[in-house]
């Protein structure tokens, strides 16, 4: 795992982890990373200092192993709550996500999946979305 500080041509700036340089690029290229403030595809990479741990320290990852758990820890208290006060509606969120925003009267907490296309339909209609990194319970 890599992570980047990422720019886009508004001058935002924000972290983003990838599996390797070349998939950073490769999801580049296709305009897969887009700004978290403003949704801009004009992304670079932003200049930083590499992350240099000595042999024992990365010998036995223990800086990396607390940030990791203590991210996944967080992560899994909001997968909890979001299971405990929202509707799980799968696949058909995108109906059911316009249905809430159209009737006014209708106001639930619900979440799901959508496709890139769908996602985007609803961001033109004026519909924010906010994407959840999803974790496993299981410990690897």
């Amino acid at each position: 795992m890599i992570k980047y500080i990422l720019k886009c041509k508004n001058k935002h700036e924000f972290e983003s982890w990838f599996s390797s340089s070349a998939e950073c690029e490769k999801l580049k290229k296709k305009n897969l990373i887009k700004c978290i403030f403003c949704e801009s595809a004009e992304v670079e990479k932003s200049i930083m200092s590499p992350n240099i741990l000595g042999k024992k320290i990365f010998a036995k990852n223990t800086l990396y192993d607390e940030e990791y758990f203590k991210i996944k820890k967080n992560l899994q208290k909001i997968k909890k709550f979001v299971q405990k006060n929202f509707e799980f509606v799968g696949d058909k969120f995108y109906n059911e996500v316009r249905e809430i925003h159209y009737d006014n009267k209708k106001n639930k907490n619900i979440y799901g999946t959508v496709s890139s296309k769908e996602r985007e339909d609803l961001e033109e209609e004026g519909i924010e979305l906010t994407p959840l990194p999803w974790t496993n319970n299981k410990e690897n």
